[in-house]
């Protein structure tokens, strides 16, 4: 929760907002979108990641991004993956560097329990997450169909593998 005027901040930026799937527009939805991960975790089924970053003479650490692993059922052989990076943080290798260490955490976690794939989508004209996707060794596999109004343009399906 200390970190919610972080996000509200940098969720005021439209780069993220075109590809964000829920909007964080003050204090109460930034809470709401906190125990939305929370309750994640608790389920055992969504494992949300601030990506943050140690500031020189501070005690706080600066916001970069976010990194998630979702629909992780036990013998289900796919989980998705998804990230987001503040405008400040981007083009820095943050995403690459946060999505590997999620994708290890995750085969690392959930390779016993029938994880075999994860799977990385993203809009087809979202060209830096395509960038993301392929410096993280996430295949691209298909182009997958619109779904409006939540995937209102086609979308590319990336995968890696516990043997990538």
């Amino acid at each position: 929760m200390e970190d919610v005027a972080a996000l509200v901040e940098v969720s005021r930026d439209p780069a993220l907002r075109q590809w964000a799937s829920s909007a964080v527009d003050n204090d109460a939805d930034g809470a709401r979108w906190v125990q939305a991960q929370q309750l994640g975790w608790a389920a055992g089924d969504r494992f949300g990641f601030a990506v943050l970053e140690a500031q020189p003479g501070s005690v706080r650490e600066q916001l970069l991004g976010n990194v998630v692993l979702k629909e992780v059922a036990y013998g289900k052989p796919a989980a998705e993956v998804g990230y987001w990076t503040a405008a400040h943080a981007r083009g820095l290798g943050v995403a690459p560097r946060a999505l590997e260490a999620l994708t290890s955490w995750a085969f690392d976690t959930f390779e016993a329990d029938g994880l075999e794939r994860l799977e990385l989508l993203h809009q087809v004209d979202n060209l830096a997450s395509c960038r993301v996707a392929q410096k993280s060794r996430y295949d691209f596999d298909s182009v997958l169909p619109a779904a409006p109004p939540s995937f209102p343009r086609d979308g590319h399906l990336h995968i890696r593998r516990t043997s990538a």
